[in-house]
């Protein structure tokens, strides 16, 4: 999952976070849905990857799956919102 906001896409990387259907539950694990199957999002475990390793894009995330995705990045990398 791409996490990174639109102000950088002329960057030559993403920063991205992986998926898991099977994941165990975490405060910094946000549960979304892709494909209409829940799945938590490893926000643990982002990194940046080239551009050029990504494919197309599968969808959006409703402005609530949105919400828990930025309070669960802030508690990863220590912000206070």
């Amino acid at each position: 999952m791409v996490i990174q906001s639109d102000v950088l896409t002329p960057l030559s990387t993403l920063l991205v976070a992986p998926t898991s259907q099977s994941a165990l539950a975490a405060t910094f694990r946000p549960e979304v849905t892709i494909d209409t199957q829940p799945t938590r999002v490893l926000l643990e475990q982002m990194a940046a990857v080239d551009i050029r390793r990504t494919s197309d894009s599968i969808g959006r995330l409703s402005v609530e799956e949105m919400w828990a995705v930025d309070e669960a990045l802030a508690l990863v990398v220590g912000l206070h919102i």
